[in-house]
């Protein structure tokens, strides 16, 4: 915790550092004014550190306010940091002539007072921008989920099972930010899609049960006529994941945990398999661990597979293993462009569907958001995954 705190610091005082030298120190003379924006930059930079390092650790009455202000803070800081660094290039090329004879004939004070000028203006547009990206982002990640209908073929799936309902969602990532009318709005769009199965793909929760337990409760309204599923994300191990295991159950949610259960229509079945988050054998909770042999050991393979992994990467396993359809989460769509960019490093799909290999995988956007308040270029999601008996093809956008 230590060391993540100080990542998290130093990443806090680069981006506020530059913050202020483009926004503060350009666009005022020294005095009272540069003193009272400097002061305000130096506790704008110490909250997220705050709230991220000593989250679960302050009463909800504290966490909550904290958690606001701080992380929509910082997700407004990091679109003025591209909306100012945008205006370098322009800036740039306005100092080739800063020394031009229009300026040297108007006098050093005149061309100081046009310099700062400038530097206001291009502040002003930059805080125009990032406002309105960032309260763009801030009202699509609190409105109400898209649902997408993707029908997807599976060889070898019984014909009696065509069009049954799979209705996944994930990265609910219910919190001092996040829950409460937002999180039942989520729970009436699955139910309205009337599904056969519901898929919640990892990352629910990101605080304890006692925090947490009246936004987990609509989780019991959820209506499924082959049952509600749940698998590990990597956040469930960044709280008390036993307590988390033991809970969601009353709910009426069964977690598979490196297992696979059928699901049946008439005579007709095919499996639905789930395996632990990828970290959760690092986690250090006892006996955690993805396993897909164990939740495979024994299986029919002419039975037709469907794979729930918190993790699009936990393709390279299915694949391997010859599953038919993995659904995942944990990219979030990206949730902050160009954040996007950066999780292909990691991930072999952002969000949709994708063939890799003669595993077919669908990543969902996720319901919620982590951090910042905002989805940017990622709206929330819920996934109909229809199932069709057939050879795999793209299915329409």
């Amino acid at each position: 915790m230590v060391v993540f705190g100080a990542v998290v610091g130093l990443a806090m005082a680069l981006l506020h550092g530059y913050l202020w030298w483009r926004l503060v120190r350009g666009t005022t003379r020294p005095g009272r004014t540069r003193r009272v924006l400097t002061a305000v930059t130096v506790v704008l930079a110490v909250l997220p550190t705050v709230a991220v390092v000593f989250r679960g650790q302050l009463p909800m009455a504290v966490a909550t306010p904290l958690a606001w202000v701080a992380y929509s803070w910082l997700g407004l800081a990091f679109y003025l940091l591209l909306a100012t660094m945008v205006t370098e290039p322009v800036r740039g090329a306005l100092r080739l002539f800063r020394y031009s004879s229009a300026a040297a004939d108007a006098g050093q004070a005149d061309a100081e007072r046009g310099i700062v000028s400038r530097r206001r203006l291009f502040a002003l547009a930059a805080g125009a921008v990032g406002v309105g990206v960032a309260g763009t982002g801030a009202v699509l990640a609190n409105s109400a989920p898209v649902v997408r209908r993707v029908p997807i073929r599976i060889p070898g799936l019984d014909p009696s099972l065509a069009g049954l309902r799979i209705v996944t969602f994930s990265d609910g990532h219910l919190s001092a930010t996040y829950g409460g009318r937002r999180f039942e709005r989520v729970v009436e769009t699955v139910n309205a899609q009337r599904p056969d199965v519901v898929a919640i793909v990892g990352d629910l929760v990101d605080g304890e049960v006692d925090q947490l337990r009246e936004d987990a409760a609509p989780l019991a309204d959820l209506v499924s006529d082959q049952g509600v599923f749940f698998v590990t994300g990597n956040h469930e191990y960044f709280v008390d994941t036993a307590a988390w295991l033991r809970h969601l159950p009353t709910l009426g949610i069964d977690v598979l945990r490196n297992e696979r259960v059928p699901i049946r229509r008439g005579s007709a079945s095919f499996d639905l398999a789930g395996i632990d988050d990828r970290t959760a054998a690092a986690s250090g909770v006892p006996g955690h661990g993805a396993d897909l042999d164990a939740a495979l050991d024994g299986r029919d393979d002419a039975t037709a597979l469907v794979l729930l992994a918190h993790q699009p990467v936990q393709v390279d396993q299915a694949r391997a293993a010859g599953v038919d359809l993995q659904l995942s989460g944990h990219t979030h769509g990206g949730q902050l462009w160009p954040f996007d960019h950066a999780v292909r490093l990691d991930q072999p799909v952002v969000e949709g569907w994708s063939q890799q290999g003669d595993t077919q995988l669908y990543v969902t956007a996720g319901a919620g958001y982590w951090g910042p308040p905002m989805r940017v270029g990622a709206r929330p999601e819920v996934t109909v995954v229809e199932l069709q008996p057939g050879q795999p093809v793209r299915p329409p956008r």
